[in-house]
């Protein structure tokens, strides 16, 4: 039996899996391992990377619903047929990042949901919770599905853009959450947003430029400015018919995702 540690990831995917090889898997280095997660519709079959003789690393892909899936550890050589080495249980979970995305994706026009995040904001949380909680709300925003017709600025487009109010786009920028940020100007009504003022006359341009967020400024004043490096050490995707593949730069794995 293998051991997966955690046992368990958010929906979204992207957290590092550690696999705790049995003595008799640690095997000669010609050996490649793959995780097989199999899903009730889809399945993920990730690439591993050896840290030790007796310990591998993958990364847990996204998964399309809350379930309890199958994990095959597959060891494969040239020449040699794949072998299943082991089989273990998995958890795909909604986390509270997950919930947020969720949260904030629904209260895109909602006024009073909007002045509530100004209010959390009071309670300003240290620079590595913001990091992290803009890493995980970022990927938790990017696995949702959202639909066809969603805008930053919320449902009621007839709004006309010279009314003052608190948009999704003025809750990243106040944060300082740079990630969520590049990942709303991606969006319908993104761009949009940075030139509408709030009820004291503040833009979302003007917030970042008054907190100081000099990178944040950046990405929203300069022509043809980049992703922000923080968003590249994540996992790119690449989608094609029924299959995605996401290469996570960070430990150098690739996801394979395919209906089961």
């Amino acid at each position: 039996v293998m051991k997966l540690n955690p046992q368990q990831a958010p929906l979204y995917g992207d957290s590092v899996i550690t696999v705790q090889l049995t003595e008799e898997d640690k095997v000669e280095d010609d050996v490649v391992f793959y995780l097989v997660f199999t899903g009730s519709t889809v399945q993920h079959c990730t690439s591993t990377r050896k840290i030790n003789p007796g310990s591998l690393e993958t990364i847990s892909p996204g998964h399309d619903c809350c379930e309890t899936v199958k994990v095959a550890l597959c060891a494969s050589r040239e020449g040699h047929p794949v072998l299943v080495v082991a089989e273990e249980s998995f958890q795909f979970v909604q986390d509270e990042a997950y919930d947020a995305a969720q949260f904030l994706a629904t209260c895109a026009g909602n006024q009073q949901a909007l002045n509530f995040t100004r209010f959390l904001d009071r309670s300003r949380p240290p620079a590595a919770d913001v990091d992290f909680l803009d890493e995980k709300v970022a990927l938790a925003f990017r696995h949702l599905k959202l639909p066809a017709e969603w805008n930053v600025l919320g449902a009621d487009q007839s709004l006309t853009e010279n009314i003052p109010r608190e948009t999704l786009m003025h809750f990243a920028v106040r944060l300082g959450l740079l990630r969520l940020t590049w990942f709303l100007l991606q969006q319908p009504g993104g761009r949009g947003a940075l030139s509408i003022p709030n009820n004291e006359g503040a833009t979302p341009v003007s917030l970042a430029l008054e907190r100081g967020y000099q990178k944040l400024h950046q990405l929203l004043t300069e022509e043809g400015a980049r992703e922000p490096d923080s968003w590249s050490t994540l996992s790119h995707t690449v989608h094609s018919g029924d299959y995605s593949v996401r290469h996570h730069r960070g430990l150098d794995v690739y996801l394979l995702t395919a209906e089961a």
